[in-house]
C-alpha cells in the first residue's frame, strides 16, 4: 500500500474495528449531514448512518471488516474491502469497493458502497439463488 493521509488511515481504523460499542462513534468520523449509501441502504446524517450499522449486528452474528487496498486523491479515497459474518448459520464473504469522500475537518461527508447483493446474498436463496446460477450459465461465454 500506498502512503495514505492521517485521516484516511483513522477511517480504515474505525471500519475494521467497528463494533456495537463503538457506534457512537460515528458522530466524530462522519459529518453532520453525511451520505451513506450501500446496494440496500441510503441514509443521510449521523442517526440514519447509525441506523444502518446498529441493523447490521442486530441480523449478522460476528460481521468484520477488513480493508485491503487503498487508494487516495485530493479529497476522495477508495476502499477494497471484504466482509465476512454469518447469518442464518451461514458464512457470508462480500467483496466490495467503497468511496468516500471527506470533508475539509477530515470528517467523511459522503461514502459510497458497490458490491455485488447478487454474488453474496440473493445466490443462496432457494428459487431466485437457482434461477441466478441457471441466467449466469446461460449468459456466461
Amino acid at each position: 500500500m500506498t502512503a495514505t493521509s492521517h485521516r484516511l488511515d483513522a477511517y480504515v481504523a474505525f471500519f475494521t474495528t467497528l463494533t456495537p460499542e463503538s457506534l457512537p462513534e460515528i458522530d466524530r468520523v462522519f459529518m453532520e449531514h453525511a451520505r451513506f449509501s450501500d446496494p440496500f441502504n441510503e441514509a443521510f446524517g449521523q442517526v440514519a448512518i447509525r441506523h444502518v450499522f446498529e441493523h447490521m449486528f442486530r441480523v449478522t452474528i460476528e460481521p468484520r471488516f477488513v480493508v485491503t487496498d487503498v487508494m487516495e486523491s485530493g479529497d476522495a479515497a477508495f476502499l477494497r474491502w471484504e466482509f465476512t459474518c454469518r447469518i442464518r448459520g451461514r458464512t457470508l464473504d462480500l467483496t466490495g469497493v467503497s468511496h468516500v469522500r471527506f470533508a475539509a475537518d477530515g470528517r467523511v461527508v459522503e461514502h459510497v458502497d458497490y458490491w455485488d447483493p447478487v454474488a453474496g446474498l440473493y445466490d443462496r436463496l432457494p428459487v431466485i439463488g437457482a434461477l441466478l446460477r441457471w441466467l449466469r450459465r446461460r449468459m456466461a461465454a
